[in-house]
């Protein structure tokens, strides 16, 4: 893998990580339609300034559909599940399910896009959500399966479908259109929120508004960016195998913003997810079939 699209990656990762703890602040004074919406009419504002300062154009009616729909998945339901998910279900419970993600990932990678993983790569990618798990457990955090771990499971596979049928798009009209439009455009069915959301906006104190801004502008808006010029690049099942590192970062970060003192298994957890995603790039990586079985 290139520098580039590492960086790209790593740099995708800690925003995300960080965005657990942005969501857990802005729960405290916004529901979950209305942070989802707020965070990503933010996101959706600095992407549209900034196509209409480098005049970037859109994408044919058939692949602006295309990217609706793909976004309808990949942010409007991925978010909707995660937040409402996060309401009955604690962040670290919440991480683990969301890691499921690689391996949904890998899986539909390997049947509809004809990326084939060795063994070592599986086995990877196993060592690496075991180490998640295990950082779940030090935090001394239960899984249950409630109406909330349902809804984050549900996030887990949308998001993954998202990852894997995007390439195709991303192909043809490249990962910076497609991040810009996919965000707009999975925002608006967000708008149903609308009744309610500006008494909301009047009574949340700064914090919770600084938070929401913050996950907007860089979990979603530039992570995005980052994320899926990585994925143009490396593949959908190799670069999500990332993914598993997040809740390393998730810990730290949860650590600085609010507080919360990392268990030393959680940490041992962490060096167990770290040497999984080293398997899977190293010496299990995906390869792809000479024609793919699905080009979207």
């Amino acid at each position: 893998m290139d520098a580039l699209s590492f960086g790209a990656i790593f740099v995708t990762i800690v925003f995300w990580a960080s965005a657990f703890a942005g969501i857990r602040a802005g729960l405290e004074a916004f529901d979950p339609g209305h942070l989802t919406l707020y965070r990503f009419l933010v996101a959706s504002l600095a992407l549209g300034l900034y196509a209409l300062a480098v005049r970037l154009k859109p994408p044919s009616p058939r692949d602006l559909a295309r990217i609706f729909g793909l976004s309808l998945l990949g942010i409007t339901a991925y978010h909707l599940a995660l937040n409402y998910g996060q309401q009955t279900v604690p962040a670290g419970t919440a991480s683990l399910i969301v890691a499921a993600g690689p391996v949904i990932t890998a899986l539909l990678g390997a049947w509809f896009m004809g990326e084939r993983r060795p063994a070592l790569g599986w086995l990877g990618t196993l060592i690496a959500l075991a180490g998640v798990a295990l950082i779940v457990l030090g935090s001394g955090e239960s899984l249950e399966f409630t109406r909330g771990a349902l809804l984050i499971l549900l996030a887990a596979l949308v998001t993954s479908l998202y990852f894997v049928f995007q390439r195709g798009v991303v192909a043809r009209v490249g990962s910076l259109r497609f991040t810009v439009y996919s965000l707009i455009l999975g925002t608006l069915p967000l708008l149903i929120f609308l009744p309610g959301f500006g008494a909301e906006l009047t009574r949340a104190p700064l914090k919770a508004h600084l938070a929401v801004v913050y996950i907007g502008l860089f979990p979603a808006a530039l992570a995005y960016l980052t994320w899926t010029y990585a994925l143009s690049r490396v593949g959908a099942s190799r670069t999500t195998s990332f993914l598993n590192v997040s809740p390393v970062f998730a810990i730290l970060i949860g650590w600085l913003w609010l507080g919360e003192v990392p268990h030393p298994v959680s940490l041992i957890g962490g060096g167990i997810a770290l040497l999984g995603v080293i398997l899977v790039n190293t010496l299990g990586r995906a390869r792809r079939a000479p024609q793919p079985a699905v080009v979207v």
